[in-house]
């Protein structure tokens, strides 16, 4: 009986051991990614690691705001947010863990990771890129009259522009850019310039100021370019027709280059799996991931060396273009400085 009682307990032990470690192999994912495309990545990821990925869905700012109110107890153990303004301020409010991989310093370039802490680590990395650019109707108008943003502001444009919230983050990041680029004093001009030119109120999001182009209603308008290579290689007619009657321009391409915008990923502050963690975030600046991106969600690759294969964003510029090297901190700590611009000018 005593052992029967001691093989009983061995094995209640043992069970005990097994249903740990299988608790351990679990990565807790906060993401503002809400592309189904993205499931593929992180079906790929378990299958490779055996480690399963439970995700909380939320937008950035959610996910930011869920992450200060969990504090210590919060179960994040990796954060991917949409914006790089957003993963400044997070990495400002201390809710990242820099962290130090060798495989994403060779991976990322330095304009698109956190600038080293004092630990010698980076807060985040960014994983994807998305340029913002000019669509424009191809009977009104060709790339040599909006090859700069600062065209934008043009009165030949009077009445021709349509842009989405200039609060959305999308556009934040571009004015903090424009910022740095031009000062405080010549960008508040040029925003009152691109409201000057308005054919309307800002409404929607980015697919809409497309298809306003296409449908008449204005003659240029500002878009990541992920939107429209979505509507490049849709099966819809309607999407084609609209794509049909629309030019592209890269702006600054002679100057300081087109802005970018990230997609980014980093360890949470209060981590239970950091390994887990760091190794799900090398995954994702992998070559195999990088071209996932690429073609499930039409993003540029983030990595170095990834050789690029989509259809559309190809089209775009012929596989590449100048992008800005604008530090991300900057851009970041421009936002409220731009948000009163936007204030002052009238820009909604």
């Amino acid at each position: 009986m005593k052992h029967l009682a001691k093989l009983t307990l061995m094995a209640a032990l043992a069970a005990t051991q097994l249903g740990a470690w299988a608790q351990d192999k679990v990565l807790s994912l906060y993401s503002a990614r809400h592309y189904p495309t993205d499931e593929a990545l992180y079906s790929d990821f378990t299958k490779a690691t055996g480690i399963r990925i439970q995700r909380v869905d939320a937008d950035d700012a959610g996910i930011l705001a869920r992450l200060k109110a969990e504090g210590e107890a919060s179960p994040a153990d990796v954060i991917l947010l949409v914006d790089a303004a957003r993963l400044w301020r997070a990495e400002v409010d201390g809710l990242f863990l820099p962290i130090k991989s060798k495989a994403l310093e060779e991976a990322i370039p330095a304009h698109l990771r956190a600038k080293p802490s004092d630990n010698g680590g980076s807060a985040w990395f960014g994983l994807s890129t998305r340029a913002r650019v000019v669509v424009y109707d191809k009977l009104k108008f060709n790339k040599a009259d909006l090859d700069t943003y600062e065209k934008l502001a043009s009165p030949a444009l009077k009445d021709q522009l349509c842009i989405r919230s200039g609060s959305h983050p999308y556009n934040l990041s571009l004015f903090g850019s424009m910022t740095e680029h031009l000062g405080p004093a010549a960008t508040e001009t040029w925003l009152k310039g691109l409201v000057a030119n308005m054919a309307r109120t800002p409404k929607g999001g980015d697919t809409d100021q497309i298809k306003a182009v296409a449908a008449g209603e204005c003659g240029v308008a500002v878009t990541n370019t992920y939107y429209l290579a979505r509507l490049m290689r849709s099966n819809h007619p309607a999407d084609k027709a609209v794509t049909e009657k629309l030019g592209v321009v890269f702006p600054n391409q002679s100057s300081w280059g087109t802005h970018v915008n990230i997609a980014g990923g980093a360890v949470a502050q209060h981590a239970k799996h950091v390994d887990h963690a760091v190794r799900f975030l090398e995954y994702l600046a992998s070559p195999a991931a990088q071209n996932h991106f690429a073609n499930g969600n039409n993003e540029w690759p983030a990595a170095k060396g990834v050789t690029l294969d989509n259809p559309a964003l190809k089209a775009m510029t012929g596989g590449n273009f100048k992008s800005e090297l604008v530090p991300i901190s900057a851009v970041g700590m421009n936002q409220i400085k731009v948000q009163q611009m936007l204030d002052r000018v009238g820009f909604k």
